[in-house]
């Protein structure tokens, strides 16, 4: 079995900053939900990051709320583009430096814009912490402070 590291580039970033955030480790879940049960928290409380193409190495990371489910057309209006592809697991892994199902705009290998769905709640929320099982419990405003995170409708 594979030891998960006691610091990720996610972790360092916040470490860097003074926003007040707790490190909560689980097993690696097979679900939204049961990372959610896992973490103590509410599955809307919950931040899925994706990672979206707009063009050749043009990327961007998107916050959803666990359940919600990413609307293209709106991401696609909110961009101004016709055309946002996901990248391969290669490609994402190569961008941001996590693997998918761990991927996190902090600490990413590269600095991409953030645009969080409307839908995420105010207060704690849970994100990534760039390793499976490694989460960040923080306020949803500072991270967003923090990311420079543009707010758009974005799901359903």
């Amino acid at each position: 079995m594979r030891s998960e590291p006691e610091s990720t580039p996610a972790i360092a970033e916040l470490e860097g900053s003074d926003i007040e955030f707790d490190v909560v480790r689980t097993e690696r879940a097979k679900s939204v939900e049961e990372s959610a049960e896992l973490q103590g928290i509410d599955a809307e409380h919950l931040l899925k990051s994706l990672i979206v193409r707009r063009g050749t190495d043009d990327y961007l990371f998107i916050l959803l709320p666990g359940p919600r489910q990413m609307s293209w057309p709106k991401l696609r209006k909110a961009l101004g583009v016709s055309r946002v592809t996901m990248p391969s697991a290669e490609e994402a892994r190569e961008a941001t430096g996590y693997e998918r199902g761990a991927i996190t705009p902090l600490g990413a290998a590269s600095r991409f814009p953030v645009f969080a769905d409307s839908s995420v709640p105010d207060g704690q929320v849970a994100i990534g912490g760039g390793a499976h099982g490694v989460n960040i419990h923080l306020s949803s405003a500072a991270l967003f402070q923090h990311l420079s995170v543009t707010i758009a409708d974005l799901s359903e």
